[in-house]
């Protein structure tokens, strides 16, 4: 069974998603764009049903308590601050870790500068962000996949084209999947229905920038890294170069003919990993 709890963080509150034994062991689960923490929903249950307590915040911009008006309060400092907030609140002083899209970069971040709130990383389809950078500068694969960046960091346009028809371009974002219409709707009604939160969740590009990674150390905690290789958004390149970023146990888990959705795609090899990750940090 799964509760929402409402945490205070500052000056925001996040709703959070728990579920499983309260003594179970705990993981932080983070959703990327433009989705929410409903997208672990057929992640979690397997994960609690082998024990571990399971804690997925609607982060920054997704939960209506925790949605600042302007992108600058959407960078990369803040992102970090929330996931180490949350545990603060929780009362968590280690957890695992795992991430998704946005949330594995917060995540690759979090693991990084904060390796003792860290038990282990499972990160899902983004390579660790030196690896991106490095294959976005060098290879025209990667520059082709993240074209959609140059859009998406611009104000007022990227929402007028992807609301418009009721969504349609960005029910598209979710081809090749393998949700049906209804799975789909689950993430894009409500962005719909509330054009300030998909201009929330637009506001983490808006912010993003290259000084993310200044003083970003080597990962030491043990990292599983899982990636489709029919992901249209991370290329092979930066996939295998993630290796070079990791000083701790690593594993690269690629999933041949996946996608970039791998929690809706193949929730079961997801908690798979992360399940072999826990039991061997």
């Amino acid at each position: 069974m799964t509760e929402t709890v409402r945490v205070p963080v500052g000056d925001l509150t996040f709703d959070v998603h728990i579920g499983g034994a309260e003594d179970g062991r705990p993981v932080l689960l983070l959703h990327g764009f433009p989705q929410h923490a409903g997208m672990w929903d057929d992640v979690a249950p397997i994960l609690q049903a082998a024990g571990l307590r399971t804690f997925a915040p609607d982060q920054r911009g997704y939960s209506p308590g925790a949605r600042p008006v302007e992108s600058a309060e959407y960078g990369m400092g803040h992102l970090v601050g929330d996931v180490v907030g949350l545990l603060d609140a929780l009362g968590l002083s280690t957890v695992d870790l795992v991430g998704h899209d946005w949330g594995a970069v917060v995540g690759w971040q979090v693991a990084a500068r904060h390796p003792d709130r860290i038990r282990s990383y499972t990160a899902l389809s983004i390579a660790h962000p030196a690896a991106y950078l490095r294959a976005l500068k060098t290879s025209l694969d990667q520059q082709k996949r993240s074209a959609y960046l140059l859009l998406f960091r611009l104000e007022g346009k990227p929402e007028r084209v992807l609301l418009g028809g009721g969504g349609k371009r960005l029910r598209a974002v979710f081809d090749g999947s393998g949700l049906d219409a209804a799975g789909v709707a689950r993430y894009v009604d409500p962005l719909v229905a509330e054009p300030e939160r998909l201009t929330a969740a637009l506001h983490w590009y808006r912010a993003m920038g290259r000084n993310d990674q200044s003083g970003l150390p080597p990962v030491t905690v043990p990292v599983t890294y899982v990636w489709g290789d029919e992901d249209l958004a991370q290329g092979r390149k930066g996939a295998e170069d993630t290796a070079n970023h990791v000083a701790g146990p690593y594993r690269f888990v690629p999933l041949a003919g996946r996608s970039h959705w791998l929690p809706d795609e193949v929730p079961g090899e997801v908690a798979d990993a992360v399940l072999d990750r826990v039991r061997s940090s």
